[in-house]
């Protein structure tokens, strides 16, 4: 049965300028807020900051005051952006391509991309079927402020990234939070699907690659979950494919709108060039889908951030038409990191994990821990617990599974470098060893 999160109602504003105290629930507890002089609203209160994000500043925060902390948290590939794809950029400031652009992109970025998706999945979209947006975040993001009212729910298989259940609840949407199980590889099963839609359901959200699992549903998977999705004509599919060139197996990793084009009036697909090319501060993204749906994505786009910024659209479209050699050589090393993680998770005592089929994260469980006691008598009472004992003990810096909607777990991200990956393994074989 599905685990629906739910929420009691905030507590009233007692006044608007002035000085005002809320109670808003976030995340199981009480967040007590003094506002001073105007009040803030709900949407902002019911919701918090990325805990990967935090992870990170956390780290950032130590690194200053002298920690020598080894950092397993973000999701950001430690490669440099291929020499072609800056040089593409740096031609577009030289040619003067510094003005706005249209909504959904320049001409250049909408052929390259439409060119690229149908390369990948063999399905051909127009250009009024496109929205380009500041990274895939946004272009969720303001997907969901597109069609969700107060009260609609959205589908979340667990565990999920963890911006997908507060990007819901900002947008004024519930988040209807599904655990998948080991045994299924983190893959949400249709009858939990089933189980989960009700009348106010308007998406489900699926992430192939995973973020944090490595997850990847075959064509078969995706087909079963469509078939239980042709009885429900409203439910709209968002596929968020950011790491879909990073994969490990021989086979070719399949799209939900190849596995269902009957379903592609109703699905979004969500992909960006972060991942692939690593190239997270260029912050490029966009989505194709039904032209009702684009329209009015673009129509709030138009409203916040008004076009992508014009120079990162032109390295954009140079990294999905030039040579794709850089991007199976990052591939190569990330499977080299992989294997060398997981092999040195399931050495230590107390932890396991499974490779993952692709992106650049495992997801350990440390259930084999909860329960024990650190070395100052303290007892481990969850992975919130072990993660910050493997900061303190370790320095060692890992993202909790809790964050991600299933624990006990925490996320090890391993886009980073060997000697890094190396020292932290065995900084937590070490830190574990000293539990009692």
């Amino acid at each position: 049965m599905a685990a629906v999160l739910t929420r009691p109602a905030a507590a009233p504003y007692r006044g608007g300028i002035g000085i005002a105290r809320t109670v808003v629930p976030a995340r199981g507890r009480d967040l007590r807020i003094d506002v001073e002089k105007q009040k803030l609203a709900r949407r902002v209160l019911r919701i918090e900051e990325s805990p990967s994000g935090a992870a990170a500043e956390r780290v950032r925060r130590l690194r200053a005051e002298g920690r020598d902390v080894l950092s397993l948290t973000v999701g950001e590939p430690d490669f440099d952006t291929p020499e072609p794809v800056k040089e593409a950029g740096i031609a577009a400031i030289r040619a003067g391509m510094t003005k706005y652009t249209s909504v959904n992109g320049t001409p250049s970025l909408k052929a390259a991309i439409l060119d690229r998706t149908e390369q990948k999945t063999g399905t051909r979209y127009d250009s009024d079927e496109l929205v380009v947006g500041v990274g895939a975040k946004q272009v969720i993001f303001t997907a969901l402020a597109a069609t969700l009212d107060e009260g609609d729910e959205v589908v979340i298989p667990a565990p999920y990234w963890v911006s997908y259940p507060d990007m819901v609840r900002a947008n004024d949407g519930e988040p209807v939070i599904v655990a998948t199980r080991p045994e299924d590889r983190f893959l949400l099963r249709p009858d939990q699907l089933r189980a989960a839609i009700t009348e106010r359901t308007r998406w489900v959200i699926l992430n192939s690659p995973s973020n944090p699992t490595g997850a990847v549903y075959s064509a078969d998977e995706l087909r079963a979950l469509a078939e239980v999705l042709r009885d429900f004509p409203g439910i709209g599919v968002l596929t968020d494919d950011i790491y879909d060139e990073i994969v490990y197996g021989d086979e070719r990793i399949v799209s939900f709108v190849e596995a269902a084009p009957d379903l592609r009036d109703r699905t979004l697909l969500v992909n960006g060039v972060s991942k692939t090319y690593a190239m997270t501060g260029w912050r490029v993204g966009w989505g194709l889908g039904p032209r009702y749906l684009v329209a009015e994505i673009n129509k709030l786009l138009s409203q916040t951030s008004s076009s992508t910024a014009s120079i990162s659209q032109e390295a954009a479209a140079a990294a999905l038409t030039g040579d794709q050699s850089a991007v199976g050589a990052m591939v190569a090393v990330y499977r080299r990191r992989r294997d060398l993680v997981v092999a040195g998770i399931n050495d230590i005592p107390g932890l396991a994990t499974t490779a993952p089929d692709g992106a650049f994260y495992v997801y350990v469980d440390c259930s084999a821990v909860i329960g024990r006691r650190t070395p100052d008598g303290t007892v481990l009472e969850s992975d919130q617990d072990v993660v910050m004992y493997l900061l303190d003990e370790a320095q060692v810096a890992v993202v909790q599974g809790s964050a991600y909607g299933l624990s006990p777990y925490f996320r090890v991200s391993f886009a980073t470098d060997e000697t890094t990956l190396r020292r932290a393994l065995e900084a937590i074989r070490g830190a574990l060893a000293r539990l009692s």
